[in-house]
């Protein structure tokens, strides 16, 4: 029977700008693959956020991230082809690790501060989201203070017709004291 060789492999794998709002999707999507041919991953990380030399399928820029692992070579073509099958996936490129030392690519390793820049946009999100309750709310009591202002000057605006209305009865008054004068004038008249 044949040996079996296993390698270490460096992987780059590039997605769109878009994955940065499910970063854990994103990884979650390599390291899945990955485990599909019996990969056993050394360590994994996101690389960075960067604008790419040309547009792919219309992204102008994208999130890398690095990983090394362990792959029997036999299992190399699955892996490629179901990396290639993947819609998620823009890019990504393979290559054997000969040059590092396991202890450089252990130290390279960054799950947990993908999990931690994940925790900090979720925080994130939920400050943005809060901040906006704050402007409807600031706007929602803008709103009930003018409408409570509209209402104060309201009563005051009827007040000014119930003014106006009593001037003319006490114009009216005088009208009426006139026509009694005028009426004793008329008998003296006859």
């Amino acid at each position: 029977m044949s040996e079996i060789t296993v390698n270490i492999y460096e992987g780059m794998f590039l997605f769109s700008q878009s994955a940065t709002s499910d970063l854990g999707g994103a990884s979650q999507h390599v390291l899945d693959h990955l485990e599909k041919v019996g990969a056993e991953v050394v360590s994994f990380k996101k690389w960075d956020d960067r604008r790419l030399a040309y547009p792919i399928k219309g992204n102008k820029r994208g999130v890398y991230f690095l990983g090394f692992f362990k792959l029997a070579g036999d299992q190399m073509r699955t892996l490629e082809r179901n990396l290639l099958l993947s819609e998620e996936l823009l890019r990504f490129l393979i290559t054997r690790a000969d040059h590092l030392t396991l202890e450089q690519m252990e130290a390279a390793e960054g799950r947990e501060a993908i999990a931690d820049e994940i925790k900090a946009r979720s925080q994130q999100k939920a400050e943005d989201v809060e901040s906006s309750v704050r402007v409807t709310t600031r706007a929602d009591r803008e709103t009930a203070e003018e409408e409570a202002m509209a209402e104060t000057e309201a009563p005051e605006a009827s007040e000014t017709p119930e003014t106006s209305s009593e001037a003319p009865t006490e114009e009216a008054a005088p009208e009426e004291a006139a026509p009694e004068e005028a009426a004793p004038e008329e008998p003296a008249a006859s």
